[in-house]
């Protein structure tokens, strides 16, 4: 299988899953905001709904992976997931009362959050025993990404918004095909259930929990931005080719930062700290550029600092983690990193976000993601001081492989 696999029809097909799944996505996350104000949601309501995706993959994310171990079947897994993602969308668009969009969002939350998750588990696993690397087929889904969104907007400018839910199925279907054509695999390299049995280690690591504290601080307004920025431009009297241009700006240049944090970037945890405050503090700037924005050209600028701040910080936050915790738990680490970036900071910046919005506007909205973000980086300036000074003394468990990475 292995031989037949390693051909490159084979290849193009897994690059051509990557780029309509990631482009599928990028329509939800991007315009569905505005189809659901078109239907008559307020800001608050879309927050509240939006906020509903974090809270579900809590819950999903394990499920799916506990399947995926189980059958050993990464690409039906895979099927199963847009079959539902494909039905439910079709059935969200089609919802004409409040309880049944919340109805058949919930359930499309169930299928599609886990899906960036399950597609990498199936790029690594076909990839496997093989020579190529993740990165060339992960720049496809970038690419679909940054693509899918400048162009589905002119599109959805001409045409109207209810084209959105034709647009999501037609992606979907080529990303299923896309799937179909590559061929069985009798493994999968399978996603570890969450570790609740090293939670308990982490909470006594003070450090840690400074650090997951004041991420949460920092991600609690890039949630905001991404649930509501769309919101913000057509508020602002711009066109949905706006949002797409503003979408497109966000993400061409991710991968480029991703690159050179991996190739120039020192593992060393006062090197990482200070970069998360310098991070943190151009998520200030950013912020305080979009509350200022009184036009949307402004906007769709700002959101070129996206890429060195979201996936610096991400990155940045991942290589800590590996640092700050013993190898036994680094795994309930990492896990526990991601569930408050993208679960819990992402309930709460869909409701207070929603909330702020409506009552106060968007540039109160983004004032107070100011406020919280001043504090995440003057949280992990006090932690880069403390560490120079001397005050922070790792966990006995990696002393030794840190006083290995720092020769390095």
């Amino acid at each position: 299988m292995r031989e037949n696999f390693d051909k490159q029809p084979s290849f193009t097909s897994l690059k051509w899953f990557n780029f309509f799944v990631y482009g599928t996505m990028v329509l939800f996350t991007s315009y569905f905001q505005l189809y659901l104000q078109d239907v008559g949601l307020n800001k608050l309501e879309i927050g509240a709904l939006m906020s509903l995706g974090p809270f579900v993959s809590i819950f999903a994310n394990p499920f799916w992976g506990m399947w995926t171990d189980r059958y050993q079947n990464i690409r039906r897994i895979v099927l199963v997931m847009l079959t539902g993602t494909l039905l439910l969308s079709q059935l969200a668009f089609q919802a004409n009362t409040y309880e049944m969009v919340y109805i058949s969002i919930t359930l499309f939350f169930f299928f599609q959050t886990p899906l960036f998750a399950q597609s990498n588990t199936l790029i690594l696993s076909y990839i496997d025993g093989t020579n190529r690397s993740f990165g060339s087929f992960r720049l496809w889904g970038s690419l679909g990404w940054a693509l899918t969104a400048i162009a589905a907007g002119p599109i959805l400018e001409a045409m109207g918004i209810s084209v959105l839910s034709y647009l999501f199925a037609a992606l979907l279907a080529a990303a299923m095909l896309a799937l179909a054509a590559l061929p069985k695999l009798g493994h999968s390299i399978g996603i570890a259930p969450l570790p609740f049995r090293g939670f308990s280690k982490l909470f006594s690591n003070p450090y840690f929990l400074c650090f997951i504290f004041f991420g949460i601080l920092v991600s609690i307004p890039n949630t905001m931005n991404n649930t509501f920025m769309s919101l913000y431009i057509t508020d602002l009297g711009g066109s949905r080719s706006m949002v797409g241009l503003a979408v497109f700006l966000s993400s061409i240049l991710e991968i480029g930062v991703l690159v050179l944090c991996d190739r120039f970037l020192r593992r060393r945890i006062s090197i990482l700290v200070s970069c998360l405050a310098l991070v943190s503090a151009l998520f200030v700037l950013r912020w305080w550029l979009m509350a200022e924005a009184t036009a949307p050209l402004q906007v769709a600028l700002t959101q070129i600092l996206h890429s060195i701040t979201f996936g610096g910080f991400f990155y940045v936050g991942t290589q800590l983690t590996m640092l700050l915790i013993p190898r036994p738990y680094r795994s309930a680490g990492q896990a526990l990193y991601t569930l408050t970036w993208s679960g819990i900071s992402g309930i709460i910046g869909g409701i207070l976000g929603g909330f702020l919005f409506q009552y106060l506007g968007a540039q109160s909205m983004y004032q107070f993601g100011v406020f919280l973000t001043l504090i995440g980086s003057i949280g992990f300036a006090c932690m880069w001081l403390f560490v120079i000074r001397g005050g922070y003394r790792p966990p006995v468990e990696i002393e030794d492989e840190l006083s290995d990475i720092e020769q390095l």
